[in-house]
């Protein structure tokens, strides 16, 4: 079972060597609607927060200073990263030193910087970068631009991964990246406004998503799928009760690299249907290809346990996508071409075996489906 919600899983995680060599972050994704036209347009929010007893007055950035790394220098800060995607898209990033952080980092968490507050329900802030201050600082890796937000949050269906994320591993570090989602499926609600036009955050039409990611360095090759927009193709109806998540890449225990493997689960119309290679009881494999062409960003994955199986087919438009930008803890930033997007279309075939066939239960459309895919460039 991977409806499991555990907000223990959402506090604050830097703590131990995870100080002095790590990162935790908060991130929500959902779509929302023009005011005037209508017209929807999928945004991200993210906290993100890096090597607090590194902390000095001001935020730290290394990654474009070789002097400073090479002399023993860490980042350390919170990012509060926000974005968009479509054919209109961009990343904004404003910094904080984290002495200038109110964190309470037991469940259930808060953050709060200036204007910008996260916890479980609630989120609200804004960023505002110049072109002559993007221009001026490409160590901000960001766009210029200006976007406020206040939003309600209520989630509603969790992927919980199981013990990999248990405090027994946490407390271990055992796993270079962790991940729990805590909303697969998350009703927001409220405003945004994104360079002066204001978009309308519905909960029947928001998509909504929220999880967190946090360790001492990140996974490449870097794999991340999920929507709640689906709609039986057998049916025609819209399926209400209902998220898929797949995630991951290749996960490291301490210094010892898996093979590629992706964490998955299906929570369809109430039942869930769980991939997770952790779980090898269930008889749990992943076989996963993601390719770039010259237009777009394409998946398949196949995901099988003794007892179902789930084909993934997305792809997304480039010219709808980022390329995110993130600091690793050690002061480097190896994924140049991270791609991320949350405008992308797929079909998902599940199935449920019977005697010694898997036989089909429905076949999905998905939409608006946050989307990502990277490797390091060395």
């Amino acid at each position: 079972m991977a409806n499991i919600s555990s907000i223990g899983r959402n506090e604050w995680m830097l703590k131990g060597p995870l100080a002095k060599k790590g990162y935790d972050w908060w991130w929500h994704s959902l779509t929302a609607e023009h005011a005037k036209t209508g017209e929807k347009k999928p945004f991200y929010i993210e906290f993100f927060t890096c090597n607090p007893a590194h902390a000095e007055k001001d935020p730290v950035i290394v990654w474009h200073d070789e002097v400073a790394r090479q002399s023993g220098k860490r980042p350390s800060y919170l990012m509060v990263n926000v974005g968009f995607w479509g054919k209109e898209h961009g990343q904004l990033h404003r910094f904080f030193s984290l002495r200038d952080v109110a964190l309470h980092a037991f469940p259930p968490f808060s953050i709060k910087a200036e204007d910008c507050y996260l916890d479980e329900t609630r989120t609200c802030g804004s960023v505002k970068i110049t072109p002559e201050e993007a221009a001026a600082h490409p160590e901000w890796m960001c766009d210029a631009g200006e976007m406020t937000w206040d939003l309600t949050i209520q989630k509603q269906i969790a992927f919980h991964v199981g013990y990999g994320a248990s405090k027994f591993f946490r407390t271990i570090n055992a796993f270079e990246m962790f991940w729990h989602a805590e909303g697969i499926k998350t009703i927001y609600g409220g405003k945004i406004t994104l360079n002066g036009e204001e978009y309308i955050v519905r909960p029947e039409t928001c998509n909504g998503y929220a999880d967190k990611n946090w360790g001492g360095d990140f996974t490449s090759p870097w794999v991340w799928l999920s929507s709640n927009n689906l709609t039986s193709r057998i049916t025609g109806k819209k399926l209400t009760n209902s998220a898929f998540e797949i995630g991951g890449g290749r996960p490291k225990i301490y210094f010892l690299a898996l093979n590629r493997k992706l964490l998955g689960s299906f929570y369809y119309e109430g039942k869930d249907y769980e991939f997770n290679f952790a779980k090898f009881w269930t008889g749990s494999g992943t076989k996963f290809a993601c390719r770039e062409t010259e237009d777009e960003i394409q998946w398949h994955v196949t995901q099988t346990t003794f007892t179902a199986k789930l084909d993934t087919y997305i792809r997304c438009k480039k010219e709808e996508m980022l390329n995110i930008n993130y600091e690793a803890p050690n002061g480097t930033k190896r994924h140049n071409r991270l791609w991320n997007g949350g405008t992308g279309t797929g079909i998902l075939k599940l199935y449920e075996r019977k005697g010694k066939e898997f036989v089909l239960v429905d076949e999905i459309y998905a939409e608006g489906i946050g989307c990502e895919y990277g490797e390091y460039d060395d």
